[in-house]
């Protein structure tokens, strides 16, 4: 039994000694740059980028980049750069600032929002998370209002896919409008994103039906066939949540830092030397 747990433990041993040494990239004067080094240097620069994804090209100058760091860094040890008084001031600096950064993330991190709370809110504030109108149409355009008419005609008396088939058909033939190849589809757009002339014959229309009089905007004359329409409705929560979660953490440490600075304050000695006259808070 106790044969098997040494060779256990050995085995653990070597299984980690070999996943650290995977991560190690290269070795300068015996010090190990790692995976991680490459990683934190590319999210320094790229927030969104990974070093695992990168081209071989692009990790190859990350690497070459991290080696200069490292001996650079040598170098300077070497000079006494590291003992001098303003390298240790600078230094002091640095880990004040790291100091309050991590615990900042800690708070941030402690922040909870339960899918309740988020669900709350959605119910409460769904105007803030409504989807403008929509309408998906084609259109066929023409430079005069008798063309525009014409093509109104041909279109008479023709009623669901025979409609449809008949307008792509004329859009190909007829229109001059960039859609035109593509049967007139204008894809979907929201109320109000088309010229007002436009849009308000769009929005007088129910799906599978035509514009029965020309439409004339800046552009020309139009023969309009809607597609689709969509009222204006809530996003699904579901689409939202990590958004609204993401929210509240951020409302929630952005309170609690504010208590907890105002409490500092309460029972620290502040002496404002830069005011006209000095004034000190406890």
């Amino acid at each position: 039994m106790i044969k098997l747990a040494k060779t256990s433990l050995l085995a653990v041993a070597l299984c980690t000694t070999s996943m650290v040494a995977s991560d190690v990239l290269v070795t300068v004067n015996g010090k190990n740059i790692t995976k991680q080094d490459a990683e934190a240097f590319v999210n320094a620069t790229a927030p969104n980028a990974h070093f695992e994804k990168l081209s071989k090209a692009q990790q190859q100058m990350i690497k070459e980049r991290l080696i200069e760091k490292t001996l650079f860094t040598e170098l300077a040890k070497q000079e006494g750069i590291d003992k001098k008084p303003e390298f240790k001031r600078n230094m002091e600096k640095i880990k004040e600032e790291l100091l309050v950064n991590m615990w900042m993330k800690e708070q941030m991190d402690n922040a909870v929002v339960s899918d309740s709370e988020a669900k709350e809110f959605y119910n409460k504030n769904k105007q803030k998370f409504m989807q403008k109108a929509s309408a998906h149409a084609r259109h066929i355009l023409v430079k005069t209002e008798e063309e525009a008419k014409k093509i109104i005609d041909a279109l008479k008396g023709l009623k669901g896919e025979a409609l449809k088939k008949k307008f792509i058909e004329l859009a190909k033939s007829k229109s001059t409008g960039p859609s035109g190849p593509k049967g007139g589809d204008l894809g979907t757009f929201t109320k109000g994103q088309m010229v007002p002339e436009f849009s308000k014959a769009v929005w007088a229309l129910k799906p599978g039906e035509i514009t029965t009089a020309p439409v004339k905007t800046q552009f020309g004359y139009h023969v309009i066939y809607l597609e689709d329409k969509k009222e204006a409705q809530p996003t699904p929560y579901e689409k939202v949540k990590e958004n609204i979660i993401a929210s509240l953490k951020q409302k929630q440490f952005a309170s609690k830092i504010t208590e907890v600075a105002k409490e500092l304050r309460k029972k620290a000695k502040i002496v404002d030397l830069s005011a006209d006259t000095n004034t000190t808070k406890k």
